[in-house]
């Protein structure tokens, strides 16, 4: 299945500048949707790589996820900014980036351009990579704490 969303998107991006980003999306929040914004107002296509359930258990510990991967890629794939959503089993994106070959690779402020994944390989091919803004007080792992700490 994941073939055909590849073939399809592949064809579908003619001419057009494809964003990637990719994360857990633990608990969607008014950060990321202004990330997401900022990400898709950089090209014409934006594709989320969104880690699987197991993904973040290994990522972030066995009471992490809060939504399953599911629910998730739901909530994601119906902002208008997101074009299409990919979910990854593996720690890191990097094998999704090699076959969606994004034009722009994009992260968030907390991140240096030297170590988002994959940006050495977006840089071969002639892409950009791009470190947005961090969006101050939206932390899923700040919103996580508070609700332990109530």
């Amino acid at each position: 299945m994941m073939n055909d969303k590849l073939d399809l998107l592949n064809r579908n991006r003619v001419n057009q500048k494809l964003v990637f980003t990719n994360g857990c999306f633990d608990i969607v929040h008014r950060g990321h949707v202004q990330y997401l914004n900022e990400a898709k107002a950089l090209g014409d296509i934006l594709v989320i790589g969104l880690n699987s359930d197991e993904s973040v258990r290994r990522l972030k510990g066995q009471s992490r996820p809060v939504v399953a991967q599911d629910d998730r890629a739901f909530l994601l794939t119906n902002l208008k900014c997101v074009d299409d959503v990919f979910i990854f089993e593996e720690d890191t994106p990097l094998n999704l980036i090699k076959k969606i070959r994004p034009d722009i690779l994009v992260k968030g402020g907390d991140w240096k351009k030297s170590e988002i994944v994959g940006s050495k390989e977006v840089l071969s091919w002639g892409g950009s990579v791009r470190s947005l803004s961090f969006v101050p007080s939206f932390s899923t792992t700040d919103i996580i704490e508070k609700i332990n700490n109530a």
